[in-house]
């Protein structure tokens, strides 16, 4: 079994890459049009130079995550407390 790990990574690794390449937005792609980046990975896979440029050189960089809001107490948030007017009809009981 263990002769046949270096086939499987190879094989994940080639999946991984095909995949994250159809996955990516056209206007993200580096270096080469999506196309190309495609049957690079296809044809170059089983020496592993078609994954291993995509990850290096293809792929997007890092992307940065949105600035996270900062979180108000429901006191101080205004929206919170226009949501607790009072009801038009009035008190029910």
């Amino acid at each position: 079994m263990l002769r046949y790990l270096p086939f499987l990574l190879i094989l994940a690794l080639w999946i991984y890459a095909f995949i994250d390449c159809l996955n990516t937005p056209e206007n993200e792609v580096r270096g080469l049009p999506k196309l190309a980046w495609v049957f690079v990975i296809l044809l170059f896979g089983e020496v592993l130079v078609g994954p291993v440029a995509w990850l290096v050189a293809g792929r997007p960089r890092a992307r940065t995550r949105p600035a996270r809001q900062r979180w108000v107490a429901p006191d101080d948030n205004p929206e919170f407390l226009r949501s607790l007017r009072p009801d038009e009809d009035g008190p029910k009981g």
